[in-house]
């Protein structure tokens, strides 16, 4: 079990990325949370198994109206407790 901290740059803002985010999370049974910035980045914080996180951000990459140009990721200490995945506005 893993937790991971990601900022997104390129085209993940106004095109359904934390919609996206937060089903395939949903689907994959990972806890975390996303959220758009003002600089046009989005942030996400997602755990769970590392092979499953790594599907999810292959569905991100996927998608037909997300252009993902950098993916800037570190590895933090997990949330004990954590229940579910929730999108920040």
């Amino acid at each position: 079990m893993v937790r991971r901290h990601i900022y997104f740059s390129g085209r993940v803002q106004g095109v359904g990325f934390r919609f996206q985010a937060s089903w395939a999370a949903k689907r994959l049974d990972l806890t975390g949370w996303v959220r758009n910035l003002d600089d046009g980045r989005v942030e996400m914080e997602v755990q769970g198994e590392p092979h499953v996180i790594d599907r999810m951000l292959e569905a991100l990459r996927e998608d037909s109206f997300i252009r993902i140009s950098d993916i800037d990721s570190a590895e933090i200490p997990l949330e004990e407790g954590e229940r579910k995945f929730r999108t920040s506005y």
